[in-house]
């Protein structure tokens, strides 16, 4: 949206937008943003509370006044914690073995296989419930979308995995559709998990998210740009990108 505000702009039309990854929104620098400290898909803030989500948009509209930029403007409230009764009752869907810090290419792929496996029950359930699912973006089975991560992984990378797109692009769809298979799967545990329970969950406890953190520190050494761009960007959201030493 920031680089498609900048055409706008060019034609006339004032722009406004709400940033939810700041760093995303300092690298393109579009005419006025503001960014809120609220998580993934909530970029109003915390749901039901529309004199908090009303002061969100009322301070986005008001960079409107402004009449030059870039303006990237940070908003100063905190979304509100969740209560006690709302926490209360969400554990993870399952307990993992603690990621594996070391290991060869067929130690972690058994790793995966294994994981994978025991959240199945939990995204059969979370299907019966949503009658719905995140999945689909590859095209891919989970298996294939789960080799293909793995093959780059292990350094011989599947060659244009998804049809019609660049090796890069197939990657990143094939871990969009992992993760959400994992999100789906943690979903189906009773109990008031936020978005950002499931996030932290999943980046702190899984041997998934283990890997893409290895596996970005890998594609941003690469000589081709676009994996390389993928790696450092698409692979591991901000909040949680780890010192190399961390997953090694």
């Amino acid at each position: 949206m920031g680089g498609l505000a900048h055409y706008l702009e060019e034609d006339g039309l004032a722009t406004t937008q709400i940033s939810l990854i700041r760093l995303h929104s300092e690298k393109t620098r579009p005419p006025r943003a503001l960014w809120v400290p609220f998580e993934l898909g909530r970029p109003l803030g915390p749901p039901n509370d529309a004199p908090f989500q009303r002061r969100v948009l009322m301070a986005v509209l008001e960079l409107l006044g402004a009449e030059s930029g870039p303006l990237l403007v940070d908003y100063p409230e905190e979304a509100a914690k969740a209560t006690e009764d709302e926490m209360e009752g969400w554990v993870c869907p399952i307990n993992l073995s603690p990621p594996a810090p070391n290991g060869d290419g067929e130690t972690r792929q058994h790793e995966i296989e294994s994981e994978m496996k025991s959240l199945w029950p939990w995204y059969d359930l979370a299907m019966e419930n949503r009658s719905s699912s995140n999945l689909g973006a590859s095209g891919l089975t989970l298996d294939q979308a789960r080799d293909v991560v793995l093959s780059f992984a292990k350094g011989e990378p599947s060659e244009a995995p998804v049809p019609g797109v660049s090796t890069a692009e197939g990657l990143r769809l094939a871990v969009d559709d992992i993760k959400a298979f994992y999100v789906d799967a943690a979903t189906a545990q009773p109990g008031n998990a936020s978005g950002r329970d499931i996030q932290d969950w999943f980046w702190r406890e899984t041997a998934f998210a283990g890997l893409l953190q290895r596996l970005r520190k890998k594609l941003m050494a690469s000589t081709d740009e676009e994996l390389a761009e993928a790696g450092e960007w698409f692979l591991v959201p901000s909040s949680h990108w780890l010192e190399e030493s961390y997953y090694r």
